[in-house]
């Protein structure tokens, strides 16, 4: 599974454990949240609809693509991904933090670890309606 050991456990609980969190990573996902935009990445990753990393995200919101944008909580310095939240409310695009960098990277398919991740799903493709769940979810968690 490329879930890591804490986002595995049971889901009675509403936020994932990890050692570390950055105070301004809000809105942080809860266990299943996380799970469904890990799922909704890799998915996504095989198609190749997917940004990964701060350079090649940034580059995609300021041109206007419309999608999810997913943040590692765990970034460490976070000035490094500071700006992003404020990139996608000016760009009306729903973001959410998750709490594993290591679960972002292997969900998008690589081995390093990823600070952010840019899910732009097309409007004809089969994710569709996985993808229009998880913004309804992320846009109910962020009021």
């Amino acid at each position: 599974a490329f879930f890591p050991r804490e986002l595995q456990m049971s889901d009675t609980e509403d936020t994932a454990a990890t050692p570390y969190h950055s105070p301004i990573a809000y809105p942080m996902a809860g266990k299943k949240l996380a799970k469904r935009v890990l799922k909704l990445i890799k998915k996504s990753s095989k198609k190749q609809e997917i940004k990964r990393g701060m350079k090649e995200v940034t580059k995609s919101i300021k041109k206007g693509k419309k999608g999810i944008c997913a943040i590692a909580g765990d970034i460490s310095p976070i000035d490094c991904v500071a700006h992003v939240p404020v990139v996608c409310e000016d760009a009306d695009i729903p973001y959410i933090y998750v709490p594993s960098k290591e679960a972002l990277g292997s969900a998008a398919g690589t081995k390093r670890p990823t600070s952010l991740v840019f899910v732009q799903v097309q409007s004809d493709g089969d994710l569709e309606d996985a993808y229009n769940e998880v913004v309804e979810e992320i846009k109910q968690q962020s009021v």
